[in-house]
């Protein structure tokens, strides 16, 4: 039975994701920290981004975790259509 293995991401490649996610977090919360809007203006524009980045948060764990099923189904069915195929030999020869 062949071993699928995860491809692991560079640590060059994990750092600028963390980056970008820091800078354009950062960058959009002091954006709307000096709008010149009112206080309640300002706290619903911040309220709605971070309920936004919450939300891109859930959305890819959820798309991770029904990836990782699918996976471990194919090596289910895979491991299963191995044994019948050496079932089937044994008894063939």
């Amino acid at each position: 039975m062949s071993t699928n293995r995860l491809s692991s991401d560079t640590p060059a490649y994990r750092f600028q994701c963390w980056a970008a996610f820091i800078i354009s977090l950062g960058s959009t919360s002091m954006g709307i920290w000096f709008l010149p809007l009112e206080a309640w203006t300002r706290a619903f524009l911040g309220l709605g981004m971070w309920f936004t980045v919450s939300a891109c948060m859930n959305l890819s764990k959820a798309v991770r975790d029904a990836h990782e099923a699918d996976k471990l189904s194919s090596v289910v069915e895979e491991a299963k259509t191995e044994r019948i195929l050496r079932e089937h030999s044994r008894d063939a020869a």
